[in-house]
């Protein structure tokens, strides 16, 4: 994909922060859409469909958090990449943010050639992504289309955030197979976030109750895995 074809949020509600982000990201050769508040956020998104999202946490209205889950439920963004950024660097904070959804989270200040880093980062980790092993397969009653981001459970279609769908098809791709700690952060957030071993808790806790508790087991001090 050209650069001129990528389509990027920015979301703030600082107008230096949308004109100085947004200035360096659109010389760049991007297109940059902008708005000052969650609710447009989440009206931009559905109606410009962006290839990334650049979310900040504290914001009127609706803040970031809230506005990332309910793009991350919102079909059509399921392949959106969400990065927030925000001056707010509490663990509890990043925590949150990727457990509503978010793939990165980026800190204020931050000088516009690294962001510009980030951004191309991300972007590339979505097309590896999006080029990794499609199609549809069942395990039991559960059936897992890659290609579109659908998880169907006894019949009944769901809809669920990107890492949530990410894990639940590594886990379901080898059933029975002990997916290491490490393993899934790196399979799943790969190598450019840093993130505790907590966030994998937090989103198999979401998977047990969504698909069922029976199908994930922790192997306590190695991992998880998928049983049928």
């Amino acid at each position: 994909m050209k650069k001129e074809d990528v389509r990027i949020l920015l979301v703030d509600d600082e107008p230096d922060i949308l004109e100085i982000v947004g200035y360096n990201l659109t010389l760049e050769g991007y297109q940059v859409f902008t708005a000052k508040n969650g609710v447009e956020a989440v009206s931009k998104a559905k109606k410009k469909q962006p290839h990334l999202v650049i979310l900040d946490v504290m914001m009127p209205e609706m803040d970031g958090i809230e506005a990332c889950e309910i793009m991350r439920n919102t079909p059509g963004l399921e392949n959106t990449m969400i990065t927030f950024l925000t001056a707010r660097g509490e663990d509890y904070s990043q925590l949150a943010g990727f457990e509503a959804g978010a793939d990165d989270y980026i800190q204020k200040p931050i000088k516009p050639k690294v962001l510009v880093s980030k951004v191309k980062a991300l972007l590339r980790r979505s097309r590896e992504e999006s080029s990794n092993e499609d199609g549809v397969y069942s395990v039991g009653d559960i059936e897992i289309n890659r290609e579109e981001y659908k998880v169907v459970n006894k019949g009944e279609e769901m809809v669920l955030p990107r890492k949530e769908f990410e894990l639940l098809a590594l886990l379901t791709s080898k059933p029975d197979k002990v997916f290491k700690r490490e393993v899934i952060l790196e399979k799943v957030w790969g190598n450019e976030v840093v993130v505790g071993g907590r966030t994998i808790d937090v989103h198999i806790r979401k998977l047990r109750e969504k698909i069922g508790d029976d199908h994930f087991k922790t192997v306590k001090g190695v991992g998880y895995k998928f049983v049928l």
